[in-house]
């Protein structure tokens, strides 16, 4: 008979023993109730970038150096475990924590870095909530403030536009989606709050562009008792844009718009004097 290939009896006693070892070494450390040699074990898994071990370790340590010079460094290495661990709320907080208790201490502004880039770490793309993408926004400004002259200024102001170009994308969409519902007014709503928050946009021309689209469609199809007032809006936006895009993409669209604007307001204001 064939012999099965595998470890064999011997050779799985053998990979059990080992790794019965392994565990038993971080166990015995965890379970010593001797604070410095869990401290030192500690250090060395975090070195090592076993951060999980080093957190539970680092957890064990807190109260008993506390107030004590290692406290600070526990404290610090404590919040990067979590944030090594993808663990980005929690970081955020003890990152925070840290500055609060220790304010004097030279890794204050790197805490500070780390508590504001935690939040950023959770900004999910523009179609989801932006509620930590707000937070890492306020938290990088104020590191801003705080720091002016911080190395890390520029980065900052780097993730800060990212930021911001994602709330853009997502406002513009939200404006888009009204306009394929046909719902007008809302959607006209939407892009002129796009160009008074992100004034710098790269996307003014188009966003004017389907304010002017908007209000056309809006004229359309209102009752005629609105329609001269509302073709007369489309008229009175058309003429700046013309002026400030003279060169434009969409200069066939619009002047059919304002063509077709005109004409319809020539109608309706014969058959209001004929009335």
């Amino acid at each position: 008979m064939k012999k099965k290939e595998g470890f064999g009896l011997p050779g799985m006693v053998l990979v059990l023993v080992v790794l019965s070892a392994c565990k038993s070494q971080f166990e015995r450390v965890r379970s010593s109730n001797d604070a410095n040699v869990i401290y030192k074990s500690a250090n060395e898994y975090y070195t090592a970038g076993e951060h999980q071990k080093a957190q539970t370790l680092y957890e064990l340590v807190i109260a008993p150096f506390r107030g004590r010079p290692e406290a600070e460094e526990i404290s610090f290495k404590y919040a990067y475990t979590y944030y090594q661990l993808k663990q980005f709320i929690l970081a955020s907080y003890y990152f925070k924590n840290f500055s609060q208790t220790y304010p004097s201490s030279p890794q204050r502004e790197e805490a500070d870095f780390m508590s504001a880039y935690s939040n950023y770490q959770l900004s999910p793309t523009f179609r989801l909530d932006q509620t930590y993408t707000l937070q890492a926004i306020d938290e990088l400004q104020l590191f801003i403030n705080t720091y002016p002259r911080s190395n890390r200024v520029e980065e900052c102001n780097q993730l800060i536009d990212e930021m911001r170009a994602k709330l853009e994308q997502k406002v513009l969409e939200e404006g888009k989606l009204y306009f394929d519902l046909q719902a007008y007014q809302s959607a006209t709503h939407v892009f002129e709050n796009l160009l008074k928050d992100f004034p710098e946009t790269k996307n003014a021309e188009e966003v004017r562009y389907l304010i002017i689209q908007s209000a056309y469609l809006l004229a359309e199809n209102s009752v005629v008792d609105r329609q001269q007032e509302r073709y007369e809006e489309v008229l009175e936006r058309v003429t700046p844009f013309l002026s400030r895009y003279p060169t434009t993409g969409f200069k066939r669209e619009v002047l059919t718009i304002q063509n077709n604007s005109q004409k319809r307001l020539n109608q309706l204001k014969n058959v209001g004097y004929q009335k």
